[in-house]
């Protein structure tokens, strides 16, 4: 049984934002770091994957879509996203067979919450949308043959923090360390014996020059300007996203 789990989610390759999330107390004290997926998609993939290979065993990883269309990537399926071709060309073999072995879920014990499932989209599929707002009968489908000792369940892939019930689960969606939508800042959550949705402050004037400067993407600047300045609201996000839930 886990005491304290520090979950961060959607990285998406930014180590300034990765970096003070780390030097929170509550996650440098925590029994436990997970990562839910959208990891290194990012101006920063190699050192940010580094970064968190140093955590060791402290750290548990989960897949998304974002390390699946990485080793997609390298294989020779073109992306969309440039920054996601262009990671996918950095990253080393070693990192490489680390995100194709990554599991799509993970189940552990935490204290005052019981068996909690990480994912990164919904437990079935990996870009999958659930929102805040989703309809009952939605989450109803997407929860479908969760075993029922699974009293909370954990999804990212949105950018965007809350927490609900659904029919007797908790839902939590940490928000996102590198690309927030909705207010700048690093979004994440402590489990354990409650929950609590966390958003660490930082420079992000400098942070966006650092990227800008360390980065080999083309557009690193434009994507450190749009992303880590949190460009787009809550309101904006779930206006496009929400016909991808069924609605």
């Amino acid at each position: 049984m886990f005491e304290h789990v520090a979950v961060l989610s959607d990285i998406h390759g930014v180590l300034p934002a990765l970096e003070a999330v780390l030097a929170e107390p509550d996650v440098a004290g925590a029994d436990l770091i997970v990562l839910t997926g959208d990891i290194a998609s990012g101006p920063q993939p190699v050192e940010v994957l580094d970064r968190l290979a140093a955590l060791g065993d402290r750290a548990r990883w989960v897949g998304g879509n974002g390390e699946r269309e990485l080793v997609e990537a390298r294989a020779g399926k073109t992306s969309p996203f440039e920054v996601v071709n262009w990671a996918a060309g950095q990253l080393r073999d070693d990192h490489l067979a680390r995100l194709a072995a990554l599991p799509p879920t993970v189940t552990l014990p935490v204290a005052g919450l019981g068996e909690v499932l990480f994912c990164h989209a919904t437990p079935r599929d990996d870009e999958e949308v659930v929102l805040v707002d989703s309809r009952m009968a939605r989450w109803a489908e997407v929860f479908a043959g969760l075993p029922a000792e699974v009293g909370t369940v954990i999804c990212g892939h949105t950018h965007m923090p809350f927490t609900r019930l659904v029919d007797r689960r908790l839902v939590v969606n940490p928000g996102s360390i590198g690309m927030p939508y909705g207010g700048d800042g690093a979004w994440w959550a402590l489990l354990g014996p409650g929950v609590q949705l966390r958003r660490t402050r930082y420079d992000v004037d400098a942070a966006c020059a650092r990227v800008a400067a360390e980065s080999g993407f083309p557009d690193a600047a434009d994507f450190a300007d749009e992303y880590l300045r949190s460009r787009h609201s809550d309101a904006d996000a779930l206006a496009v996203f929400g016909p991808r839930d069924g609605r």
